[in-house]
């Protein structure tokens, strides 16, 4: 049985709203949410899914979005404009408008890992859907979607004949332990976190490319949906520069940026992650590798424990390194936590550059959407001026290409290359 069978198709009663002017300044301006206290009036109560048409104060048409009673985000908009039916017709241009837009990443054919869809900044938001070779991970941030996927699953297939078709949710959506109750206890029709929609589910991690690198991503434990591809193209960079190099790569949860300095003729490589089990996973990512002859000369080591104790730990031991990599998750997941976001990143860059050669390369990350790209930066330098050394950028980057930027808040990943110089180089303040 098809497990999208107990999901109830879409509603064919539409939800009218209404909203506040300033919410349809922002839809005009192409912002995807409107937020539960942006509504003003709806005709009847709705469900997940159902088809929320937005009207202005003369009754015109502005938008239609999927509803989700159950998120702070009620409304996320699929069109504005001019009425548009919402329909298979509609699912496939967006699904092949995404397609092409990869084509600056697959072209070359060495790369099968990379993401289809990137929610709201592909036009479908709250849906994630990433590519593993044959291997398909749909991940869902609503479950306003959950009426939609049997129409959306068959174009998947068409499209890209996966073996498999593996739903993940957010944990907004899966509740506790991914339990098949979301978070406010909606039944999710015996949907469960890890269901394969197609095929069966896999039993062991997924091999896939990147870059010509083989890599492995759990699809049905791992992080995000396995795999973090929106750093590509920086860990691109690092394969660049780390020949004859001392890596430290901190939070490096399965090993990207240090795969990709081993294969760029990194002399060593430590690892540093909370997470005993994603090391072992880079471990193995290694080992997927081991017929470059870089890689099968670099020297890896792991080390599970706290990125801030362990940084301070190899301090004390008068460690050094020519690059040190810093990607943590992010601090900020609320507004209350920006204060204290920022104070971990200056730490951070004071940490890291107590550990970096001089003249070596830091390379630091946020991926914290409410975290501005400015802020940012900004609190790396004042990381740096508080410490013992100077840094001079040498470039500023973002998300790979199959992570398009399409409004605002979907420009959250930052990352900063800079090369690090004690202080008195640059005189008495």
């Amino acid at each position: 049985m098809n497990p999208l069978d107990q999901v109830p198709p879409p509603s064919q009663r539409r939800l009218a709203v209404r909203v506040t002017k300033d919410a349809i300044r922002q839809i005009h301006g192409g912002h995807p949410w409107i937020f539960d206290r942006s509504i003003v009036s709806m005709n009847h109560d709705g469900n997940p899914g159902d088809l929320a048409v937005i009207f202005d104060a003369d009754r015109e048409f502005v938008a239609i979005g999927l509803f989700d009673p159950t998120s702070p985000i009620r409304i996320r908009v699929l069109h504005h404009g001019r009425p548009i039916n919402i329909d298979a017709a509609f699912w496939a241009q967006r699904l092949d408008t995404a397609i092409e837009k990869r084509q600056l990443v697959t072209a070359r054919g060495d790369t099968t890992g990379y993401r289809v869809i990137h929610g709201e900044n592909d036009g479908m938001p709250g849906l994630v859907i990433d590519r593993y070779a044959k291997t398909l991970v749909v991940k869902i941030y609503t479950t306003a979607w959950l009426p939609y996927l049997a129409a959306i699953v068959p174009l998947l297939q068409q499209r890209f004949t996966p073996d498999s078709v593996v739903l993940r949710f957010s944990r907004d959506v899966a509740g506790p332990g991914g339990s098949g109750q979301g978070s406010t206890g909606q039944d999710l029709y015996g949907l469960r976190e890890g269901t394969a929609l197609v095929g069966t589910l896999p039993t062991e991690p997924v091999q896939f490319r990147e870059n010509g690198l083989m890599f492995e991503a759990n699809v049905v434990h791992g992080q995000k949906t396995g795999h973090f591809l929106d750093q590509r193209d920086n860990r691109a960079k690092v394969r660049g520069l780390a020949r004859d190099a001392k890596v430290l790569d901190v939070f490096a949860c399965t090993g990207g940026f240090s795969m990709y300095a081993a294969a760029g003729g990194a002399r060593s490589v430590h690892s540093v992650d909370l997470n005993g089990a994603a090391l072992e996973t880079a471990v193995r990512n290694m080992q997927h590798n081991i017929g470059i002859p870089n890689v099968a000369k670099c020297e890896h080591t792991t080390q599970t424990g706290d990125a801030f104790e362990v940084m301070q730990a190899l301090a004390k031991q008068h460690r050094r390194f020519d690059i040190v990599i810093v990607d943590p998750p992010s601090f900020a997941r609320k507004p209350s936590d920006l204060e204290r976001a920022v104070h971990a990143y200056k730490r951070l860059t004071r940490l890291a550059l107590d550990l970096t050669e001089e003249g070596g390369l830091l390379v630091q990350s946020s991926c914290s959407s409410r975290i501005p790209a400015d802020e940012f930066f900004t609190a790396v330098h004042l990381g740096a001026d508080s410490s013992r050394h100077r840094i001079s950028e040498i470039l500023r980057s973002t998300h790979a290409p199959d992570h398009p930027i399409g409004f605002p808040e979907g420009a959250y990943l930052k990352t900063i290359f800079a090369r690090a110089n004690k202080r008195a180089e640059f005189g008495k303040r």
